[in-house]
């Protein structure tokens, strides 16, 4: 039977007129009918013999669905024109198949959309709550089916499990088999209900474009329908959540946390989700193993198992912190009877015994937060000097001092709290104890009767030191647990499981650095409501996107305290109000970038911190050039400040050894320098300089160029003045096409196109002097920045200076973004153009994040200016700037970083090829050294801003910073600090490569 045939039983049975397009199905035929009054419908046209009482059960399933909660996303039923469900139509072969019809839903399916984020996610979970809801009291006959899909008898793989020949897979799925037979008289012991059983991710649609809030917009195909506990429809669902997820464990926690939401789960449901979870995954590649056998041409049988293995085989899930994570998701206790410990916990605060002497209630609290410690230097290594001395004493000697709970921290450097393979990935910084900083040797009490669970010493540095766990029971016989760590090891001496200790007893003291783990002395008090999964590492820190199950599992001590939980609680500053106060106080076009901004408290070299402790891989700031918070500018600055800081009118040595420090990286032709505040100024006084020397006023820039926002400097600024609201262009100005052999009109298979693109001043100067203003100079930057990362074809600028100074000009080279070695091969852009200007303007980099600028030119040029009108600028040329900027320059030298960006730059170079080579979304990837642009386009290769946004703000969500430039800011654009590293490289790659297989996805 054709498609026209089946449009014909269609409007024979149902009067709708429409035309058929066929869609993907495995057993049935599935079409789009798009009717000509405007409305979709899909047509489902069943395999031959397939038995009408299944399609009955999901007419019903739908109607009542929708009769009970009508909001829910699900397709409504069309009945024929006679009211049935369904009709019958025979095929060519004279087979009798069955036709349904339902409306057409919005969207695309789950697994064609991204980010697959955990908002989405939760409203995947809350969907299928209420589906789980509505279903609750609908029966049918048909849902009695004894079929391989039903999760409850999962277990008939057992006999099949020689069809995996890899042992250690067989023995994987073995052990899955053995967990779900331990669960399986607690599943059999749940009521059952009608299910969805296949919440797959082409089950689920999603509305919403790239770059857009995404939605649940439908919850299609009820054909795996069946009778089972509500909890195996979730755990089906969330085995499809999770695979290649990011964070599969969060992404679990939001399902079921949106779940819990529209149908409350009990503490019993909540813990047979996970082996649910994994018999599902262990039933799909066994029998997709042994389809395999059946079809061994059918390749993707095997490919579609691979996301399934990768996550069983992957990193291990711990059984326990699964169940905390999925229960604190839902609100409900993390172990059984929590609820009532805590309840105790609060109704005997201030009965207990004190854990150390001295009064803690006036003890004051000593921060080592990200947002008010600088420690440590390097948040990647906590030297033993620094541990030693940890947060200095602010009780000054009078007595204890505490550190605060749930304080997010840098401290914790060792690998073992990062769990991810990069410097930027998640790491544990959040304080899940409370402090009590005092002198090695004080002794440690119990507040309350105890046994000891564990007394051990652990060596490593940065470790606990001796650690000793306490079991207790409240009255009503409910298990909680003290976690005492940094001891001396001394206690191992008459303490050993099973000990009692009682109230107020004196059972261990505080260690010294040298068997402490290594830290300034102090107690690391912390409560936890279980055991199960702490250990053997007893987490005394949290990552803090995992807090709502950490602060479950471990909250706050300071009831065993005898203290109010407020003393001791760290909350860093809210980024909402910082936002709010931003909002309030400052004007509407200081723009914030990304979508999602963040607050960053802390930087050290090439990377930054959130004030949670989140470590972001900054490669997108060329203002700290040789890196965030380098020890050495640091130094400098203590120390001259201490000494003094005066300005130009005074003599002193720092500022001619800075000047002799610039002028020893350019031509011999750079005699004099001046100093001043910022790139912006820089450029405002080159124009004076050039004007001054020239007597002509006009100037000649390259368009959707950007030279600072003072006045002068935005009016030679295409990328200011020329948008909407902008000034426009003075008259004495000319703008010239930007040298960009990738979208110009000379493009690189041109061997001319240098010279072609340098001839296109020729116009721009006879237009100027015929309008009066002569021609004062071209400024340029050497390597256009926010005209897209260009590269100008070699020759360009040499060939342009020429025509300029033949026409009496001068030429400018803003190099405040490519100077001082960033290029790699060449320490300034226009060495690379073996073109010689007239003034060199550099900026922000050259005080590493101190506002310093400097125009450096020639003697005759300066003499021009020298005009009898003092020039002077109170900090331009201070003690303190000069002494800054050449330390930045010193350290270039001293730590090769323009060797270093070389290096970094070529590797990151040919990757960044690689990816271009991969993904149609890249149209060129261009630069040198630390200076490269990835255009990014359409399909038609048109410059995509939407592209460009997405990838910018998912690289934010991966925590890599990089910024967008260019006409159509569709140019990402990668200019990290000077000290980037070969890892750091791989990662930005990497992840890059993820993003724009995520374009792809919604391209196809």
């Amino acid at each position: 039977m054709t498609t026209d045939m089946w449009a014909q039983a269609l409007a024979k049975d149902w009067h709708i007129t429409a035309q058929l397009h066929p869609l993907d199905g495995e057993y049935d035929l599935n079409f789009l009918a798009q009717g000509t009054d405007g409305h979709d419908h899909i047509v489902k046209v069943m395999r031959a013999g397939c038995a009408p009482e299944l399609i009955d059960l999901q007419i019903r399933a739908l109607e009542h669905i929708a009769a009970k909660a009508p909001d829910l996303p699900l397709p409504a039923v069309i009945r024929t024109k006679d009211g049935a469900g369904f009709a019958e139509a025979a095929d060519v072969d004279g087979q009798t198949r069955l036709i349904w019809v339902l409306s057409k839903l919005s969207g695309r399916c789950y697994a064609q959309v991204a980010p697959k984020g955990l908002d989405l996610i939760q409203q995947v979970g809350h969907v299928l709550g209420g589906t789980a809801l509505a279903l609750a009291d609908f029966d049918h006959p048909g849902l009695a089916r004894d079929f391989k899909w039903n999760l409850m008898k999962a277990d008939w793989i057992a006999d099949d499990l020689t069809c995996l020949e890899d042992p250690s897979r067989r023995a994987l799925i073995a052990e899955i088999t053995e967990d779900f037979a331990r669960i399986k008289p607690a599943l059999a012991a749940l009521p059952v209900q009608a299910i969805h059983n296949d919440a797959n991710d082409y089950n689920i649609l999603i509305e919403g474009g790239m770059g857009q809030a995404l939605g649940v917009s439908g919850l299609i195909d009820l054909g795996d329908m069946c009778a089972a506990p509500r909890v195996c429809d979730l755990a089906i669902a969330a085995a499809y959540m999770v695979l290649d997820h990011d964070t599969p464990e969060r992404a679990f926690g939001a399902l079921i946390k949106g779940y819990h939401a529209a149908n409350p789960l009990s503490p019993a449901e909540v813990d047979l989700i996970w082996p649910l979870l994994r018999a599902r995954l262990a039933v799909s590649v066994v029998n997709s193993t042994l389809m395999a056998r059946e079809n061994p041409d059918d390749p993707y049988i095997t490919i579609s198992q691979a996301p399934a293995w990768r996550f069983l085989e992957g990193a291990p899930h711990d059984p326990s912190l699964v169940r905390a994570r999925l229960r604190a998701a839902c609100g409900l206790p993390v172990a059984d009877g929590a609820e009532r410990v805590l309840a105790w916990l609060e109704t005997a605060r201030g009965s207990f015994a004190p854990l150390m002497d001295g009064d803690l209630a006036e003890a004051p609290l000593g921060p080592l937060s990200i947002e008010h410690s600088a420690e440590p230097q390097d948040p990647f290594n906590l030297t033993q000097a620094e541990a030693a001395l940890l947060g200095g004493d602010p009780a000054k000697g009078r007595g204890p001092w505490l550190g605060y709970y749930r304080e997010p921290r840098l401290i914790y450097t060792d690998k073992a709290f990062r769990t991810g393979r990069w410097k930027a990935s998640d790491r544990r910084s959040v304080h899940l104890g409370v402090d009590i900083f005092a002198p090695a040797g004080a002794a440690v009490s119990a507040p309350l009767n105890g046994e000891v669970v564990i007394a051990e010493y652990r060596a490593d540095p940065l470790d606990y030191g001796g650690m000793i766990i306490l079991r207790h029971e409240t009255p009503e016989g409910d298990a909680f647990f003290t976690l005492y760590g940094h001891l001396d090891p001394g206690f191992l001496e008459h303490l050993s499981p099973g000990t009692q200790i009682a109230k107020g007893a004196a059972f261990c003291t505080l260690g010294t650095q040298a068997c402490n783990g290594g830290w300034a002395p102090h107690l690391h008090f912390q409560l936890l409501m279980t055991s199960h999964g702490m250990a053997p590492s007893w987490p005394g820190v949290a990552d803090p996107d995992d807090l709502e199950m950490w602060e479950a599992l471990s909250p706050n001590p300071a009831c065993l305290m005898n203290l109010p939980d407020a003393k001791t609680r760290y909350d860093p500053p809210p980024k909402a109000k910082v936002a709010q106060g931003r909002a309030q106080h400052f004007g509407g076009n200081l723009s914030l970038t990304y979508t999602e901004p963040v607050m960053l408290l802390r930087g050290w070299r090439h990377h930054m911190f959130d004030e949670w402790g989140r470590a972001y891989l900054d490669a997108y700031n060329n203002v700290p050039h040789v890196g965030h918070a380098h020890p050495r500018i640091q130094a400098v600055a203590a120390e001259q400040l201490h000494r003094i800081n005066t300005n130009t009118r005074y003599l002193h040595p720092a500022q001619s050894a800075f000047a002799a420090k610039i002028l020893s990286k350019l031509p011999e032709r750079f005699e004099v320098c001046y100093f001043v505040n910022s790139g912006s100024e820089a450029n405002e006084l080159a124009l004076r300089l050039a004007r001054a020397h020239t007597g002509a006023k006009g100037m000649i820039t390259p368009d959707h160029g950007y030279h600072g926002n003072t006045t002068g400097a935005v009016d030679i600024s295409a990328y200011k003045f020329a948008k909407p609201g902008g000034s426009g262009k003075p008259d004495w100005v000319e703008l010239v096409e930007v040298a960009d052999e990738y979208r110009g009109p000379f493009r690189r298979d041109d061997p001319e196109r240098a010279d072609k693109f340098a001839d296109l001043v020729d116009p721009a100067i006879t237009a100027l002097k015929a309008r009066g203003h002569g021609l004062a100079g071209f400024i340029a930057e050497t390597f256009p920045s926010v005209g897209g990362q260009i590269i100008p074809p070699k020759g360009y600028l040499k060939a342009v200076y020429a025509k300029i100074r033949e026409s009496g000009g001068l030429c400018i080279a803003d190099e405040v973004q490519t100077g001082l070695g960033r290029l790699g091969q060449y320490y300034f852009g226009f060495e690379q153009q073996e073109a010689l200007p007239d003034m060199v303007v550099l900026g922000k980099p050259i005080g590493n994040g101190h506002p310093i600028g400097a125009v450096i030119t020639t003697r005759e040029i300066a003499q021009s200016f020298d005009n009898g009108i003092e020039f002077f600028s109170t900090f331009g040329g201070s003690t303190l700037s000069c002494r800054i900027g050449k330390e930045v320059l010193d350290i270039v030298d001293d730590e090769g970083l323009q060797g270093n960006a070389e290096a970094m730059g070529t590797r990151l170079m040919a990757q960044l090829r690689t990816l271009e080579a991969r993904h149609a979304c890249v149209g060129d990837v261009r630069g040198m050294g630390l200076f490269l642009g990835v255009e990014l386009i359409e399909t038609d290769g048109s410059e995509s801003t939407a592209i460009c946004a997405y990838v910018k703000n998912r690289m934010r969500d991966h925590r890599i910073l990089i910024g967008s430039e260019g006409p159509k800011d569709n140019i990402l654009k990668i200019r990290p600090p000077l000290t980037i590293e070969a890892d750091d490289v791989d990662m930005i790659t990497e992840t890059l490569d993820k993003v724009l297989a995520e374009v792809a996805l919604w391209q196809g």
